[in-house]
């Protein structure tokens, strides 16, 4: 039996509320992050992950008391990124009532902390954000992008992310930058890519706009697909990717 394509919407946090715009700029309110976590769990949602996409630009921690309340209304697991830079962050996050953690700037400045997190909690709770945009100068033709999509690290994405599941991470969520809120479908491209050089779990995101596009995904090889726009403002609903997914030929968790 394969095992079933989760669905995952992601809230993006800045100063404690939901938000969302178009590759990271002309950001909208969307709501309470707390609200709309609860319900997501009621819709059905397989998971539920919080990006504060603030926390690397100012310098500061994940929003530990967002996660309290909301692990105490949710019935599913909950991933939370942003500003996650030692094991002692994650450890924090993890007692707030996360299931999994995002890292991503910290990790491409310190590769080992992949490793040292792994090693401390288990790879299953290391999720590698990478925020990918095309970059032709690269071999794979994308580049790893931090601070929100503001600046280019320089880093091949598809190979920083085969270097992050050796170095132990459990699961890649691997964002489109340039699909990132435009709603004309996931990066299939880049999402093969990854597919085909990684074996640890992999979630698309950046781009969804219908509910074909999810199922686009889990055909070029994600693992669970992550959308924020098409939820948070009603165009789609969990149970619509869902029956798409099902009525393709995906299992999926009812």
């Amino acid at each position: 039996m394969s095992t079933p394509i989760r669905i995952i919407p992601c809230l993006d946090i800045s100063h404690g509320r939901v938000v969302k715009g178009v590759n990271f700029a002309h950001l909208k309110d969307a709501g309470d992050p707390v609200e709309l976590a609860a319900r997501y769990s009621a819709m059905g949602a397989d998971e539920i992950t919080f990006l504060d996409i603030s926390a690397s630009v100012e310098g500061r921690g994940a929003l530990l008391d967002v996660l309290r309340k909301a692990a105490g209304e949710v019935n599913v697991p909950l991933t939370i990124g942003g500003g996650v830079r030692s094991v002692d962050d994650v450890r924090a996050l993890l007692g707030a009532g996360a299931n999994k953690v995002g890292i991503n700037t910290a990790a491409l400045a310190r590769p080992e902390l992949i490793t040292e997190v792994a090693e401390e909690f288990g790879g299953d709770v290391v999720t590698l954000s990478v925020d990918a945009r095309r970059e032709s100068d690269m071999d794979s033709g994308f580049g790893v992008t931090t601070h929100g999509g503001t600046r280019s690290a320089g880093v091949d994405a598809v190979e920083w992310a085969v270097r992050a599941a050796e170095l132990g991470a459990g699961e890649i969520l691997l964002n489109s930058m340039d699909a990132d809120g435009t709603t004309d479908g996931f990066d299939i491209e880049l999402i093969s890519k990854v597919r085909d050089k990684v074996s640890v779990s992999l979630i698309a995101s950046g781009g969804a706009g219908t509910a074909e596009h999810f199922v686009d995904a889990a055909r070029a090889g994600a693992d669970a697909v992550l959308a924020a726009s098409v939820f948070h403002f009603g165009t789609l609903t969990v149970a619509d990717v869902k029956e798409a997914l099902a009525q393709a030929g995906f299992e999926v968790r009812l």
